[in-house]
């Protein structure tokens, strides 16, 4: 297993983009949000999707040279449109627009549509907190959640996150997680390595529970903590869908599929300036440190450190300088 740098892996990344046909600046952005994810060992956002990245490039399904369209058309309402491109860029382009509003008017929403899958949402909100602002993201994925009790598929994984800034240019607090009980890239995995799920991740078609990744895909994820997790992922579904204007998760294909219609996936965030609270940060620290004096627990986000060099699967890589040609 070759252990390769941060600078290795984006630069290979950002190599295969352009070769397939992004745009330069388009191309950095996804190769920064890949290169982010192998550093924290995000493996389903990192490099494992380039090669859908670059087929999607070729036959259109993603558009890799559009200029999104950025417009404030509210006090504190920002809507930037991807048209079909990646949601990387799209996001780059409207975040300093967001941020203003925010500081501007206390709180403000962003929401991204026409867009190609985000992958890590928590990328997002991240870069939010970075800016001093906390932040909430959420986006919906190709349907792949029946209701508990039922059969049909009706949302995505639809993941939420929530990312609060530490008042020194930092991330104090980061959640990024889907509504599932595991991320549906887990189980794509599972069944590319051959290797079984565990219980309680996901159903069949009849809704039995299965640890056959196969049966899994052809069945429905399971909802994390049941309706609670279920509530969470229509919330998700409402914002990203409905007020984000992305197509709803019915009607998106199968995300990493080579062909077929663009993504059309909507993200939303709301941004809220900490300085609105004289008591945010003495609060806030407050209860971080509650958790953290805790012998064997931890606050989310704490560990997120990055690695550098890291270690690439051998196949993996060979995929990558391939496509990077």
């Amino acid at each position: 297993m070759p252990q390769l740098s941060l600078t290795t892996i984006e630069s290979t990344t950002h190599s295969a983009l352009t070769r397939h046909g992004a745009a330069d600046w388009v191309a950095r952005e996804v190769a920064r949000a890949v290169r982010r994810a192998e550093a924290t060992r995000n493996r389903i956002c990192g490099l494992y999707y380039l090669e859908s990245y670059c087929r999607q490039l070729e036959t259109g399904r993603v558009q890799g040279a559009v200029e999104p369209l950025v417009d404030r058309v509210r006090p504190a309402v920002v809507r930037s449109d991807a048209r079909h491109g990646f949601a990387q860029p799209a996001f780059a382009r409207a975040l300093p627009e967001a941020l203003a509003a925010a500081r501007e008017e206390g709180v403000a929403s962003l929401a991204v549509h026409q867009a190609h899958t985000c992958t890590s949402l928590g990328y997002f909100t991240e870069q939010i907190a970075r800016a001093g602002l906390v932040a909430l993201g959420a986006t919906n994925a190709f349907a792949i959640v029946a209701p508990p009790g039922g059969r049909e598929r009706v949302i995505g994984t639809n993941p939420i996150a929530f990312s609060a800034p530490d008042g020194e240019g930092g991330v104090s607090l980061h959640v990024d997680q889907s509504t599932t009980a595991v991320a549906l890239g887990k189980i794509t995995m599972a069944k590319a390595a051959g290797e079984p799920i565990p219980e309680g991740w996901a159903v069949d078609e009849e809704g039995r529970p299965t640890t056959d990744p196969e049966a899994a895909l052809r069945g429905s994820l399971v909802s994390v903590g049941g309706y609670k997790g279920w509530g969470f992922g229509l919330m998700a579904e409402v914002l990203a869908a409905a007020l984000a204007g992305g197509v709803l998760s019915r009607e998106v294909e199968p995300l990493k599929a080579a062909e077929g219609s663009p993504h059309d996936l909507g993200q939303y965030y709301l941004l809220l300036d900490p300085s609105t609270s004289p008591v945010f940060f003495e609060r806030l620290h407050g209860l971080l440190a509650a958790v953290a004096d805790q012998e064997g627990c931890r606050v989310p986000g704490q560990d997120k450190r990055e690695e550098d060099p890291v270690g690439i699967e051998d196949a993996l890589w060979d995929r990558v300088t391939g496509l990077a040609g």
